[in-house]
């Protein structure tokens, strides 16, 4: 059932929990995502002043970003990738983002030299108007990672009219 139709108060997508020890703090530079084709630079993102987090710029379509000001992925905590689902030139980064399912992997190179992988527990549709911000933003304490990007109907007047999440969490390092 799309998460937007589950009533109120429902229970949390299901996360089993991270299989691997959080890692130190370094900054993401990359993220891979194998199985939509993803392999994008990340850029450091802060939030604006209404106090949502801003897109990269839509000139950037291939771009993604990071919450700077959050846990950098791997880190215990939640960790903050957004993207866009497309502009007006076309399909962007976080196309396909909503066909990942349970099981897929991510890869988020550090600048550390290591990679961060994580396994795909949830992908979930929000009505923008509804969106769970401590379900999204908030977690376990242990490394977690959300993807986020534009999803739902388009209005010519609004835009897109909810938001795709993927949740995951760390399963191992390289």
């Amino acid at each position: 059932m799309p998460r937007e139709a589950r009533a109120a108060g429902a229970d949390a997508p299901d996360r089993p929990g991270s299989t691997a020890e959080p890692l130190p703090a370094s900054d993401p530079v990359r993220v891979r995502i194998p199985l939509i084709g993803v392999d994008a630079r990340l850029m450091r993102l802060e939030l604006d002043e209404t106090g949502k987090l801003e897109p990269p710029p839509p000139n950037l379509p291939a771009l993604a970003g990071w919450y700077a000001r959050g846990t950098p992925p791997g880190s215990a905590g939640t960790a903050v990738l957004t993207g866009h689902l497309d502009t007006p030139a076309g399909p962007a980064v976080f196309y396909r983002l909503g066909a990942l399912t349970r099981g897929a992997g991510i890869e988020v190179e550090r600048a550390d030299g290591s990679t961060a992988l994580f396994t795909v527990d949830a992908v979930e549709e929000y009505a923008k108007d509804r969106f769970p911000d401590e379900e999204v933003y908030g977690g376990s304490g242990g490394p977690e990672l959300r993807l986020i990007t534009c999803g739902g109907d388009w209005s010519g007047d609004t835009g897109y009219r909810a938001n795709t999440v993927v949740y995951a969490t760390l399963t191992g390092v390289t």
